[in-house]
């Protein structure tokens, strides 16, 4: 059976960030030929008429979405899902509006809070332009649409009470976090992912991840920034490792990261497979960072070492992905 994994195109002199895309398109193709498939890999670039063209010669029996980027930009990633729903082309992992509003991290803050799931505080420019005091401490800077920690790093965490300040620091780093971006406290304290897999009636949880932020000063601002993911030489790389173990004291707090990641899972419609982030304060509140539809799937990933650590091979993670994404495995 003939499919296509639809991945983002990767130009030249791109980011490891970008690059990273082509190592998930290698294990997922490897994945579905030991499903019996026979998979052709597909690059989607801006000219969609191109790509359409393309997937309606094949005639895919389904597409496998890998796309992150769209001319180098996570500002489309919804684009993709959104074409093959225009071509009738059944695909994995979230819909189009599902990630839509995941990606778009100011949509998702809104969706949260109006659903009374706890996440940080935050400004957007308009807002700090028409605020008259700040409540003085930490706020972390970030991009309203890039994710893989592109632009991200401790010097993303200032300290302000003045909104005029605040403001001035978002604007000089627009740039470097693609555009627009926003700023929300910063939680001090212990950060967790949770990876989910579409089950039969609700998502599986599989083993929760904590990143410790080991060798780091008490003084140092810890973050998962892009030095932390993708710079293998960097301090923070060498610094942040991920733990699946824990205390019986924390058994409440497991219980309850489970229950808020589940809850997100259904607020955003997921589907096929996601990844809950989450600071926890030093009086034990948990707090979402973000809800990552579509997470990276490369082996040395957190959602793959999640897998790992509930037994389940690379091949059976993807034919369960598939499975939820209404694809019936022969």
């Amino acid at each position: 059976m003939k499919v296509v994994v639809l991945h983002s195109e990767v130009s030249m002199g791109a980011g490891k960030d970008e690059e990273d895309v082509l190592i998930q398109v290698e294990a997922v193709t490897h994945a579905l030929q030991d499903l019996g498939f026979e998979p052709l890999a597909v690059p989607c670039a801006l000219n969609l008429q191109s790509v359409a063209d393309r997937l309606k010669r094949i005639q895919p029996a389904f597409v496998f979405n890998l796309v992150e980027t769209i001319g180098g930009t996570g500002r489309l990633i919804h684009i993709a899902p959104s074409v093959l729903d225009h071509l009738g082309i059944i695909y994995t992992g979230a819909r189009t509006d599902a990630l839509y509003l995941s990606s778009n991290k100011l949509l998702a803050k809104n969706l949260l809070h109006g659903a009374h799931i706890p996440t940080p505080k935050w400004f957007v420019p308009a807002g700090l332009e028409n605020l008259e005091h700040l409540e003085g401490g930490r706020y972390i800077i970030k991009s309203v649409w890039e994710h893989a920690s592109v632009g991200l790093d401790e010097d993303s965490v200032v300290f302000a009470e003045d909104p005029g300040f605040l403001l001035e620091e978002m604007k000089r780093r627009q740039e470097r976090l693609g555009g627009d971006c926003f700023t929300e406290a910063y939680i001090e304290g212990r950060e967790f992912n949770l990876s989910l897999l579409g089950g039969e009636k609700d998502p599986k949880v599989l083993p929760i991840a904590e990143i410790r932020f080991d060798g780091f000063p008490s003084d140092r601002v810890k973050v998962v920034g892009y030095r932390a993911k993708w710079e293998e030489e960097s301090f923070e790389y060498l610094n942040t490792s991920r733990c699946f173990d824990f205390s019986r004291e924390d058994a409440p707090l497991i219980c309850r990261l489970e229950e808020m990641a589940k809850a997100c899972w259904s607020l955003f419609g997921l589907r096929g497979y996601a990844r809950v982030d989450f600071r926890v304060d030093p009086a034990g509140n948990p707090w979402v960072l973000e809800v990552n539809a579509n997470p990276c799937l490369s082996p040395d990933a957190g959602f793959a070492a999640a897998s790992v650590r509930a037994g389940m091979d690379y091949s059976q993670v993807v034919g369960k992905i598939l499975q939820d994404s209404g694809i019936f495995l022969h």
